[in-house]
């Protein structure tokens, strides 16, 4: 049985004056009634009444359009009110999950309030709400045709759409079409991946190839212009034009940014699945490094959270496999030749030799191989414990230097 891929396609809408006043009112309408639904739900926790996700949405959106205070809701589509109140309800149910330790990832805070001067505003339509036309233009539910700058076919019909008006200023309309998978020829090859700064990555693979990809430092490139355009626009009156139009070229800066990062992104994560049958990253707590003032610059500008994301993404469409290994395995420290881990190892240490076999590693490269034996031990153990390096080296000195062996 083959199960459809889920993906995204993004496109640039240049819409008109009048259609770009409606996008706001929209906008503002499907904020409004988010806030409300959560607000709805705050009040009858604190009276003890139990409220389905239908009875919110007829409270804010139904009973609230014969209130005068609430009647201009009537203006915009339906479609993009009912969306805001399901995700509203999914962010409460996230929210629930997170706590009583049924959701997987990061603990989830408790849904916030949306507000007007958020820089990203979006809003959901389905298919009731949106169609292709043929002359190439998006109708939008009360919104009209907007035009479209194609980049590319859409593989299938879309199931629903995002309307995004980023800080910039631009529009965005991101589709969710089902792309068929398509598994790449088996290769009997692994990496393991160790993501850092000085460089994105440094991978190890079975066949003994090494290869460092660059970190380009995108925000790093564009730190001094930034920093110019910051100070442009705090000599600017706040609440003037000439302010919004300095924060709009900050804006615009970031964005771009952003794109040449995600691209990069993109195309390494390609490179490291057609390449290899399995890659093995850590798992780590990048939002708790990110509290290291030193670092949270460097950190977030290298992106390791999008591109771990974009790795499970391809591989998931091209048949291949992504592990995790946990974030305590000692990968810098231990001996990918003898297992010997070393008691401490300052970030500044690049190089280091090992005092039990006298073995010169780099600290990174000798990171990626031992994720890769990490990685490959504990995919081959069926109950999924952790396994460490050292374990697999002293059952290899038995069964031989093969991995497989063991």
């Amino acid at each position: 049985m083959v199960i459809n891929v889920q993906a995204r396609y993004r496109y640039r809408l240049e819409p008109t004056d009048v259609q770009r006043r409606m996008l706001a009112r929209t906008f503002g309408c499907a904020r409004v009634v988010f806030n409300d639904a959560i607000r709805c739900r705050d009040e009858a926790y604190r009276s003890g009444e139990v409220l389905s996700s239908t009875e919110v949405q007829r409270r804010v959106i139904t009973a609230a359009k014969a209130d005068s205070a609430r009647a201009w809701l009537s203006e915009v589509a339906s479609v993009a009110l009912v969306q805001s109140v399901r995700d509203a309800h999914r962010a409460f149910s996230n929210f629930f999950g997170s706590m009583a330790g049924k959701r997987r990832g990061r603990k989830v805070g408790r849904p916030r309030f949306k507000s007007r001067k958020d820089a990203r505003q979006s809003i959901r339509l389905t298919r009731n709400g949106f169609r292709l036309r043929l002359n190439g233009r998006l109708y939008i539910a009360k919104v009209g045709d907007v035009r479209v700058r194609w980049s590319r076919d859409l593989p299938s019909a879309p199931t629903s759409v995002t309307i995004i008006r980023e800080p910039d200023g631009h529009y965005y309309a991101s589709f969710v079409v089902e792309v068929d998978p398509t598994p790449l020829p088996s290769v009997d090859r692994e990496a393991g991946v160790d993501l850092g700064i000085s460089r994105l990555m440094t991978v190890a693979d079975t066949v003994g190839r090494r290869m460092d990809v660059a970190n380009p430092g995108h925000l790093q490139r564009k730190q001094r212009k930034l920093a110019r355009l910051e100070r442009e626009k705090h000599r600017r009156a706040k609440g003037s034009a000439n302010r919004e139009k300095a924060r709009r070229k900050v804006a615009a800066q970031h964005g771009k940014v952003a794109r040449a990062r995600r691209d990069y992104h993109h195309k390494q994560a390609l490179i490291l699945v057609r390449e290899n049958q399995a890659v093995h990253v850590e798992d780590l707590n990048i939002q708790g490094m990110v509290g290291n003032r030193r670092l949270a610059r460097a950190i977030s500008d290298a992106g390791w959270a999008q591109l771990v994301r974009l790795l499970e993404e391809k591989a998931k469409r091209f048949g291949r496999a992504v592990h995790k290994v946990s974030r305590w395995l000692p990968s810098s420290k231990t001996c990918s030749g003898c297992g010997h881990v070393m008691d401490a190892m300052s970030l500044k240490t690049r190089m280091w030799t090992c005092p039990e076999c006298g073995a010169l590693h780099d600290r990174d490269y000798n990171a990626a191989v031992n994720i890769l034996a990490a990685g490959r031990a504990e995919r081959r153990n069926a109950c999924g414990a952790s396994v460490s390096p050292s374990f697999w080296e002293a059952q290899g000195n038995e069964a031989g230097s093969d991995p497989d062996a063991a």
